[in-house]
This record gives C-alpha cells, structure tokens and sequence, in this order.
C-alpha cells in the first residue's frame, strides 16, 4: 500500500495569528476599511498599508512555485515591509548562490 502524499500547506497555514485577526475583523466589517480603521483607532492608508501588505504576504505563501520554506519566509518578511528591497535582493542572491 502506497503512502499518501501529504497534504501542502495552505496559505492560511503560514498566517500569523495577527494577519488571522485582522483578516476576522475585515470580514466582520463587511469589508469597510474605513470603519476598519475606526476601529484600530488608526486612518484610513494606515489600514490600507496593512492589507496591501497582508495581500502581497498571501500572494507569496499562495505561489506553489516557491518550494523553498526559506525563500518563501524571505519573501514574505519583504512583503510584510520588514526589510528593504536591497537587502531582499541581497539576502535572496546569497541564499540561492549558497545552495547551489
């Protein structure tokens, strides 16, 4: 009898239980950034920052091309705004230059 294949992560699996909360809250909101923000207590492009970001950091947990957990971490911290682009270029050029 065959093992089965594992099942792969989810994007949702890879979520922190903070981008889980705001995505409930966005929801429960019907969707509307601004009673959103209210209710953070922040603006508007304060919250609208947060799910571009949150989208972005979907996007690369949703890419099954990305296999590497490391480069997809990676990606996602860049897409969360945690680092700058120069240092996600460099960062990702050594990691796969040291892989090789």
């Amino acid at each position: 009898m065959d093992d089965p294949q594992p099942n792969p992560k989810r994007w949702v699996d890879f979520l922190e239980d903070e981008d889980l909360a705001f995505i409930k809250r966005l929801v429960l909101f019907s969707g509307s950034l601004k009673d959103l923000a209210t209710a953070y207590d922040v603006t508007y492009p304060t919250v609208r920052l947060r799910l571009d970001r949150l989208i972005a950091k979907i996007q690369v947990f949703d890419d099954h091309d990305i296999q590497d957990e490391f480069e997809r971490h990676l990606r996602a911290t860049y897409a969360e705004g945690k680092i700058d682009g120069e240092s996600f270029k460099r960062l990702l050029a050594a990691y796969q230059k040291e892989k090789r």
